[in-house]
């Protein structure tokens, strides 16, 4: 049987790291495969798969550049694009996004890749109360300059036949923005935002990682489509706060107060990057994501409090690094 050779792209990066350890691990009576990694830089940055004994070609690249993308997808069967630019101008994330993922696909179709699966997010949904609905239930209507770009790049991999993964919250080692935006906004509101009663789906990177690379190695993996990739049980806002609380030695808020004028604390006014924070921790927001682990024939991870004690550490030092 030949070997596998996939082409990942953001394989340094926080997930992406994730899953080129496991599949240069997949554990035992299979092979693993070839790993291609799509890089702006000429050497792995510290922590990269790297550094971390993972073997991997690294090619650097642009998506932005379609010239320097020649010749990527040679040789390739199966293309992970894990890559996205998060925040900054409406313009970069649009080439980056959009463009970039379209130029990208160009250059799989040259090379005749039949396997493409891209990690998308489920902020591409329109906001509001979220109860566990399955693909396909909810109506897209991002609004950030980064969820239009994604949304946009989401399509353009449906259209060509490939596969689109959509988690909502992501958590574990490497993470720079659920786990640290949670306890900053702890810190500036030490009270139960809407008695902290809200659901949300929750997957750590290494689940992740770990059914990302169950798809990229899958026999006869599902053709095109949309699937929700979050671990299968909600977790209640409140049992969030406090596990991470309890791990990271922070005190537990106290007392309720609602999300109204949790937003007149914050002095944030109309500001909708704070309004939206705010929403994640007192808006149900989670998703029926059972259909990628019955696909995968992989079984979900522990439970949220289990899970997070195993990265807790990692926190720890990111989170005080003095």
């Amino acid at each position: 049987m030949p070997e596998r050779r996939i082409l990942i792209t953001g394989g340094t990066g926080f997930i992406g790291s994730h899953v080129v350890r496991r599949l240069s691990s997949p554990g035992e009576g299979t092979a693993a495969p070839a790993l291609r990694l799509l890089t702006h830089r000429r050497t792995p940055v510290a922590g990269s798969p790297a550094a971390s004994g993972a073997a991997a070609e690294f090619v650097r690249g642009d998506l932005c550049d379609p010239a320097s993308l020649r010749g990527l997808c040679d040789g390739v069967d199966t293309v992970l694009h894990l890559a996205a630019h998060i925040g900054g101008n409406r313009e970069r994330c649009r080439a980056v996004n959009d463009e970039g993922t379209g130029h990208l696909l160009a250059e799989a179709a040259r090379a005749g890749v039949g396997r493409i699966v891209q990690l998308g997010t489920a902020a591409v949904y329109r906001d509001g109360p979220h109860r566990g609905e399955a693909e396909g239930e909810l109506a897209v209507g991002p609004v950030s300059p980064t969820s239009v770009s994604r949304l946009a790049g989401e399509e353009r991999v449906l259209a060509a036949g490939g596969t689109v993964l959509r988690p909502h919250l992501v958590y574990g080692e490497g993470d720079t923005w659920v786990v640290p935006a949670l306890v900053d906004l702890v810190r500036r509101i030490p009270h139960w935002v809407d008695g902290g009663r809200a659901l949300v789906s929750l997957v750590s990177a290494d689940d992740l990682a770990r059914v990302i690379a169950a798809l990229a190695l899958h026999p006869a993996p599902p053709t095109g489509g949309v699937l929700h990739a979050s671990h299968p049980e909600p977790v209640p806002v409140r049992e969030l706060v406090s596990v991470v609380a309890r791990q990271l030695g922070l005190p537990l808020p106290q007392g309720k107060i609602s999300a109204g004028r949790a937003l007149e604390l914050l002095g944030a006014g109309g500001d909708p990057v704070w309004a939206r924070r705010l929403s994640l921790l007192t808006v149900d927001h989670w998703y029926d994501s059972s259909r990628l682990w019955q696909l995968t024939g992989c079984r979900p991870g522990p439970a949220f409090a289990e899970a997070f004690a195993r990265c807790a550490p990692w926190y720890q030092t990111a989170l005080n690094p003095l």
